[in-house]
């Protein structure tokens, strides 16, 4: 696993930032957020599931791309939480299974209490533009925020 703080410079970060926290952003409904049993909703932004484009915001990405320098994007989602009255993991998963060569990095857009937690222990804390890499082989989940309304992340999944 590798963080990097301040992934980008602060005017590229934070026209990221505006557009996705501006109330003009498109967010779509999700029933679940890691299972149909958690009982927890999210919003997310597909802005590219493999082979194609999914959303006119995908260029606002370009900055993140040529920093992270992907030979192949697999998939790259943003995920809107809401605030709850106590931080509520949602399960520990694997974005793919047995798929070594497969990378997930997380954007965090706000910072907020929320977090990532990984099987081994490590907590990720909510910062904005903080990113963290590792294999998509790893065992991880989020938790929603109670100090802020929302916690907004963009997951990205790619071969490096």
């Amino acid at each position: 696993m590798k963080i990097y703080r301040n992934l980008l410079p602060k005017n590229k970060f934070l026209k990221i930032k505006n557009v996705l926290m501006s109330s003009d952003f498109s967010w779509y409904y999700n029933n679940m957020v890691n299972t149909e049993k958690d009982n927890m909703f999210q919003f997310t932004h597909n802005f590219y599931t493999d082979p194609k484009i999914n959303s006119a915001y995908f260029n606002l990405l370009e900055p993140v791309f040529n920093t992270i320098k992907p030979l192949t994007i697999i998939r790259v989602k943003a995920n809107l939480l809401t605030k709850n009255n106590k931080n509520i993991e949602h399960g520990f998963h694997t974005d793919y299974i047995n798929q070594d060569k497969i990378t997930t990095g997380i954007l965090y857009i706000n910072t907020n209490n929320g977090y990532t937690k990984f099987k081994n222990g490590e907590v990720v804390k909510s910062e904005e533009n903080k990113y963290v890499e590792f294999n998509s082989n790893e065992s991880h989940t989020g938790a929603t925020c109670t100090d802020e309304n929302t916690r907004v992340v963009i997951n990205f999944n790619y071969i490096k």
